[in-house]
């Protein structure tokens, strides 16, 4: 597997504010949030990206963020790559660098799937890895399923999973950033847990492919796919030393990162 150096993919792309700051030409991204998130945890990346002279798109997933109105138990996954293929079509989007963290990497490789002649590249970040015809509740560790799904009964009237406590992204505790995600998470549609991936092709679907593990604090819930990941030949692999919800905790160095690639 291509491994590359995390200060020299940082590097190898300044933002705004240096000579070198403005591209020849912008990069479109889109970038899609994970679990009990929404479109407002990419701000603070997004707003770096377009600084750089990029277009960024930041789709909010059904029944999530501020389309939380629409949760529904007739969500599934199939539903999130819709969301997806229907933002990239509408503002008729080519060359796109779709990145999808944690849950939405099944967004960005349901995407691929449909419309790989739009997708320049795709970027998993710290992400869970499902092929076609898994779920996954079927591929996180059974003590986790088990959680989840005592939540859906308990407290989420059999439709969604309440988010957890913001220091289970790898936010310190007590900080302003836990405050703040903390008060914008809402509770997630568990079908899109329940229904299968619908893929006709590999994942990637023949676009060059990148991960980004977060590592400092390692998620335990994607070691499976983490270790799938290794396994995958040609795919590039990058580490960032922050905790899951990278986007919050070290937007600059994981939008360095994103404009390097592609």
């Amino acid at each position: 597997m291509r491994r590359r150096n995390l200060m020299t993919a940082a590097a190898a792309a300044p933002l705004a504010g240096t000579a070198a700051a403005q591209p020849a030409a912008g990069k479109t991204y889109v970038l899609l949030h994970g679990a009990w998130h929404g479109a407002w945890c990419w701000s603070r990346v997004a707003d770096r990206l377009r600084a750089a002279g990029h277009r960024v798109f930041t789709p909010t997933q059904t029944g999530l963020g501020d389309r939380k109105h629409l949760l529904s138990r007739d969500i599934t996954l199939d539903t999130f790559v819709t969301d997806v293929v229907n933002l990239i079509e509408a503002e008729e989007l080519t060359e796109v660098i779709l990145v999808g963290h944690s849950f939405g990497g099944s967004g960005i490789s349901g995407a691929a799937d449909r419309i790989p002649e739009r997708i320049r590249h795709l970027v998993y970040l710290d992400a869970l890895m499902l092929e076609g015809g898994q779920s996954p509740f079927g591929n996180l560790p059974a003590e986790v399923v088990a959680a989840r799904r005592r939540l859906i009964q308990e407290q989420g009237d059999g439709v969604a999973i309440p988010p957890p406590p913001a220091a289970a992204f790898g936010i310190p505790e007590a900080s302003a950033d836990a405050a703040w995600v903390a008060r914008r998470l809402v509770p997630h549609p568990a079908g899109t847990y329940e229904s299968p991936l619908p893929l006709r092709n590999p994942v990637g679907n023949g676009r060059p492919c990148t991960y980004i593990a977060c590592v400092d604090p390692i998620y335990p819930a994607l070691e499976a796919s983490r270790q799938w990941v290794r396994r995958q030949h040609g795919w590039t692999w990058l580490e960032i030393r922050t905790g899951h919800d990278a986007m919050v905790t070290a937007p600059e160095e994981l939008s360095r990162m994103l404009a390097a690639i592609g």
